[in-house]
């Protein structure tokens, strides 16, 4: 029973080391989504692209935090198989333990092995729908990012490197008229991260709100300084 604890264990260990990569991957500069396919490419070791390992060689931070997702993810698929095989042993297992101490009758090895094989489906099924409930993803991923930033790990993105993730992408400022298709409407409403736009701060008069919220209403006169396709960020203001 041991084996099978400690086999569920790693693997709640492993989705919240991978969840922990994404974060650093996206506090230095990657986007989420690539931030997350990184980690786990990183974690299982599968999945890895040229183009996109160029974004993590490429940088100092990003390269040691891939060696240490790629480091821990072997330890971690060692040492679930190791436990894996050795719930599986009969002569180890907790339920042989128990039929031969408070039983009339000795458990047979096959249905021993089976039940263990039942608790490992089980834990797997539990982890994983736990870990895919995007509300407790949220709040994972909340605590973590603010734990990761107070101890300041990762340093800040210089504007030239953000400029240099990709062609066609880019910083600007976008000036909201009365005429702008997006006026008075919530970031939510404004379906401009649908078009591959993120805003970054909202510069109104002498305020600038930094990391607006998706409730935040554009206003006539407010400058948008975001970040996305240049092209799009043209057509949709």
């Amino acid at each position: 029973m041991v084996a099978v604890i400690l086999f569920g264990m790693v693997l709640v260990a492993s989705f919240v080391i991978v969840r922990i990569g994404a974060i650093a991957f996206q506090l230095t500069g990657l986007e989420w989504s690539l931030a997350k396919f990184q980690a786990l490419s990183c974690f299982s070791g599968t999945g890895f692209t040229t183009r996109e390992s160029e974004l993590v060689t490429s940088h100092p931070q990003r390269r040691k935090i891939a060696t240490a997702l790629i480091i821990l993810g072997n330890a971690g698929f060692v040492t679930m198989i190791a436990t894996a095989a050795s719930a599986l042993n009969p002569k180890d297992v907790f339920w042989a333990r128990l039929g031969e101490s408070f039983l009339p009758f000795k458990i047979p090895n096959f249905l021993v092995i089976w039940v263990n094989i039942a608790v490992i489906v089980v834990i797997v099924y539990v982890v994983y729908k736990l870990f895919t409930n995007n509300k407790f993803l949220h709040r994972l991923t909340t605590l973590l990012r603010t734990k990761i930033i107070r101890r300041e790990i990762f340093s800040r993105v210089s504007f030239e490197e953000l400029l240099m993730v990709t062609s066609g992408y880019g910083v600007t400022k976008m000036e909201i008229h009365k005429d702008s298709s997006i006026l008075n409407k919530t970031l939510a409403e404004s379906d401009l991260r649908k078009n591959d736009i993120t805003v970054l701060a909202i510069s109104r008069g002498d305020s600038t709100i930094a990391n607006p919220p998706a409730d935040a209403k554009i206003l006539l006169g407010d400058e948008l300084i975001s970040f996305g396709n240049l092209e799009k960020m043209r057509d949709n203001i």
